[in-house]
């Protein structure tokens, strides 16, 4: 197999917090674009076209630049890439179609809680250890989270199977993210995300076409609004993450995307008339903090071990 060359300097990291930023950004219009688009497409559609598009987008380019490292893959890796793709296909299935049950807020938040699972599984699959300040933070930021869910809770909007689609997409993002923390150690960027982001558009695809709704929207403006949710939140989002996932935790990286919800109230306040509540203001500060005390423990970590890892490979 081929590995990227090179290994990173201490210094490189502060590029990683950027990209942390940069995706969860970008990712938190997703939920907009998912309501906009869900006017004219059944959200499993809208599901499969985000990762078809986002995958036509990149193929190209990772054949071209990365065929060899491809080809080196071990059965092992496309099973895991494999895999990967079918959680990230879970997660969207469960999380975009929780938007047409229950408020933006209330699915944001709910879907952001996979820290817990990836904590959980950082510590008993990958043998991180979960430092006292990063656990902290972890209880801090989800108490946040919390907070936010159970005023939208009072306030009527939050219904239970929404709710229950939104924690199914947790788990399964939070293992996509474990799964991408191993695999980023070894593999460039392009490398691991392009196979999953195909294999996630293969899975739902195949389960709209075996399901009785229309597969292909008929409204031009459907369309727009795929393709934003495909370059924006998708490959320029996502793939931020995914790019921080060498030097940053597992566990960091999704404290870091409860910001999500934050910035998703607010766009939607802002463009889709969905008012914040005070509770919703309150939780959104106390979820920051959380994410401050992420970054520091994140930091405290990377000097004690004083790890290098590889360069990233575009």
């Amino acid at each position: 197999m081929t590995t990227p060359a090179g290994r990173a300097s201490h210094e490189r990291h502060p590029r990683a917090y950027l990209g942390v930023g940069l995706g969860v950004l970008t990712v938190s219009t997703a939920a907009l674009l998912i309501r906009l688009a869900q006017g004219g497409a059944h959200s499993l559609v809208i599901a499969a076209w985000r990762l078809a598009l986002a995958s036509a987008i990149l193929a190209p380019i990772t054949i071209a630049t990365h065929r060899a490292e491809l080809r080196g893959l071990s059965r092992r890796e496309w099973t895991s890439l494999a895999l990967s793709g079918f959680l990230l296909a879970i997660h969207f299935a469960t999380w975009i179609t929780s938007l047409a049950y229950t408020s933006v807020a209330a699915s944001v938040v709910l879907v952001s809680t996979n820290p817990i699972f990836v904590g959980l599984g950082s510590h008993l699959v990958l043998r991180e250890r979960l430092s006292r300040t990063m656990a902290v933070a972890l209880l801090v930021a989800l108490l946040g989270a919390a907070i936010i869910g159970l005023a939208d809770h009072r306030e009527g909007s939050h219904r239970l199977f929404g709710d229950l689609l939104a924690l199914a997409g947790a788990v399964a993002g939070a293992g996509y993210f474990l799964i991408g923390r191993r695999l980023r150690r070894r593999l460039s960027l392009l490398a691991y995300i392009t196979p999953v982001y195909g294999m996630s558009a293969l899975v739902l695809m195949i389960v709209v076409l075996l399901s009785p709704v229309r597969p292909v929207p008929t409204r031009l403006e459907t369309w727009l609004w795929l393709a934003l949710m495909a370059a924006g939140p998708q490959v320029l989002g996502h793939s931020s993450l995914n790019w921080a996932l060498r030097y940053l935790s597992a566990t960091f990286v999704t404290v870091a995307t409860l910001a999500e919800p934050i910035a998703s109230t607010l766009l939607a306040w802002w463009l889709l008339g969905e008012q914040p509540s005070l509770a919703v203001v309150i939780g959104g500060g106390v979820t920051m903090a959380g994410i401050g005390l992420a970054s520091l423990a994140e930091r405290g970590t990377r000097r004690q071990a004083a790890v290098h890892e590889p360069a990233p490979n575009l």
